[in-house]
């Protein structure tokens, strides 16, 4: 048996840049991974199997259009596979969720077969695959086919909240004013000094964060929570949303900040982790 995290990913900016003529939009983030996320377990068989347990299990599907699936026949059509999957991730929440699941079915298949196809056509399962199988802090170009390493930040203290409300992604999309925003400013990562790269992050952006709160106003709910929070650095949406982070300087504060969210709304998902590379294979280990 094969075993495998797939981490929740959060773009701590995310600025869309440019729309191709095949709708596709060009994207700028800075993309971090959580010590939270879903688990996976292989297993060789004669059938295909997909078990789905974990308290994110309700709805979601176990047949072919499951990323999981669809990330194991991108790899190999021809393999069968009795997987689990703890499903611990909301869906649709703007960290990753299926893309995660997918990236750890490639990182899992690539332990039991090396090699395989390399990363180049990964995107045409969505975008936040390709980051997602790699797994480490990078900058995310293109359409989420550009993938450039990035110096390892100083680890970011953070609570992750989700009202476990949906967002419409392609509506968030489509409610931008514009598509041909700034990137990134030059990047100041910091090096070791939180404070100097929490700076440079609060002058980024989120693009999707305006227009999400036209279709999810809890969006505003979360961030507002967050930013009234002793020793909250900077809140931010997450991908399309509703996922939000707060940073804080340091996980007690974070800790606390949790705990007082997680009793003001019990029907809230909040978590508290440090934002960095968890045991992350790293760019250059895959082929």
């Amino acid at each position: 048996m094969i075993t495998e995290f797939a981490p929740a990913k959060i773009n701590l900016a995310l600025h869309v840049t440019g729309q191709r003529n095949d709708g596709y939009h060009l994207l700028d983030s800075l993309v971090v991974f959580a010590d939270v996320g879903d688990r996976l377990a292989f297993q060789p068989s004669d059938t295909r199997r997909l078990t789905i347990t974990g308290p994110f299990s309700d709805g979601v599907p176990t047949g072919p259009d499951n990323l999981i699936w669809k990330a194991v026949d991108w790899f190999d059509p021809t393999l069968q596979l009795d997987i689990t999957l703890e499903k611990t991730l909301p869906h649709a929440a703007g960290i990753g969720g299926g893309s995660a699941d997918a990236g750890a079915v490639i990182r899992a298949l690539r332990q039991w077969r090396p090699g395989g196809p390399d990363n180049g056509g990964l995107v045409a399962l969505g975008a936040d695959v390709p980051v997602c199988t790699l797994g480490v802090t990078s900058r995310m170009g293109g359409i989420g086919e550009d993938l450039r390493p990035v110096p390892r930040l100083p680890p970011l203290p953070a609570v992750i909240v989700n009202p476990r409300a949906l967002v419409p992604t392609a509506k968030v999309f489509s409610g931008l004013n514009r598509k041909d925003n700034s990137p990134m400013s030059m990047p100041d990562y910091g090096i070791g000094d939180r404070e100097s790269f929490i700076h440079w992050l609060s002058a980024q952006r989120n693009d999707l964060e305006k227009p999400a709160l036209t279709f999810q106003p809890l969006v505003r709910d979360v961030l507002s929570e967050l930013t009234a929070q002793m020793g909250c650095a900077l809140s931010r949406m997450s991908g399309s949303g509703a996922t939000c982070f707060g940073l804080f300087p340091e996980i007690d504060a974070a800790k606390n900040a949790a705990r007082r969210i997680a009793a003001s709304h019990s029907d809230w998902w909040v978590q508290v982790t440090t934002l960095a590379d968890h045991d992350a294979p790293g760019f250059g280990t895959q082929t």
